[in-house]
């Protein structure tokens, strides 16, 4: 199977290579930007078009997001000129004001923000012209490098002394690009053998958390780490936001149905914030020649 993923530099890009690379059956072509035209894709002939999400959508600049939403259009006349699949994976912020209740697939986003909305116009495009889709919705992304990992972010922050600030009272499921990759590069495999799956999909995380707890979570597992080698290090601090004085906001996405479509498990973002960190002081303990590192998995 071959792939095109675009924003070559995006953390879900990246995980996207390396996992291709731990397996034969997959191939990847990466272009740098969002920018393709139906000739480039003839000419790399992909079994689909990989788009990673536009992080934050809530918070870019509203020129961002309609430039990200042309690029997918874009996109989307490219693929179906030449016939090719397209995957447009999508920021959960699209729910801007949540529900109570785990959101299902079927749940169309209906955001006040008219930036936001501009890229629910993008999807009814894809849906209604493109019987060949994903849609996958994804929660918040981390990852230890590329754009909009995030957790890059807040390692170099608190390492640094700085403050980090983070919502309260916003409740969602923190998602690891490296578990996005393993389950995108699994569904597509299903739907090169033919499953015929193609629709809307949620995968995020398990485990319900606010941005403010996440954030904690991972100064103390830094914390908890570097004492247990013996190293004095001052982090930042965290700061609690509240936004949502009057009722806390839950954007919490239902994953069931990629799990009866797909037999894909959520993973839990713990014990992957877990697997990042080790990897993390690896990298660490290299930038220090005096330190023997092991490099076991």
């Amino acid at each position: 199977m071959k792939l095109l993923i675009l924003d070559a530099g995006h953390c879900l890009s990246l995980a996207l290579a390396r996992e291709a690379n731990r397996r034969s059956d997959t191939e990847l072509v990466i272009d740098a930007g969002l920018a393709l035209d139906a000739g480039r894709l003839e000419e790399i002939a992909p079994d689909a078009l990989v788009i990673p999400p536009l992080a934050r959508p809530i918070s870019a600049e509203p020129a961002a997001v309609t430039a990200h939403a042309e690029a997918v259009e874009t996109c989307l006349e490219a693929c179906l000129a030449a016939g090719v699949p397209l995957v447009w994976c999508v920021s959960d912020q699209l729910y801007e004001d949540g529900f109570e209740a785990p959101i299902d697939e079927h749940v169309i986003p209906a955001p006040r923000d008219e930036s936001l909305r501009r890229l629910i116009v993008t999807g009814d495009r894809i849906r209604a012209e493109h019987p060949h889709h994903l849609i996958v919705r994804l929660g918040p992304l981390f990852a230890l490098e590329g754009s909009n990992a995030w957790l890059n972010e807040l390692i170099d922050t608190l390492v640094a002394g700085g403050e980090v600030r983070g919502e309260s009272d916003v409740t969602f499921c923190p998602t690891s690009a490296d578990a996005v990759a393993m389950a995108l590069i699994g569904m597509l495999q299903q739907q090169h053998c033919g499953a015929g799956a193609w629709g809307s999909y949620h995968l995020a995380g398990t485990e319900p958390v606010s941005a403010y707890t996440f954030i904690s979570m991972v100064r103390t597992q830094l914390a908890t780490r570097l004492e247990g080698r013996g190293e004095c290090l001052e982090l930042g601090s965290v700061k609690a936001l509240h936004h949502h004085h009057d009722q806390p906001l839950r954007r919490v996405l239902n994953c069931r149905r990629v799990l009866e479509v797909f037999g894909v498990h959520q993973k839990p973002w713990r014990l992957e914030l877990g697997r990042m960190l080790d990897a993390w002081f690896r990298g660490y303990d290299r930038c220090r020649p005096d330190t023997e590192v092991d490099e076991r998995p």
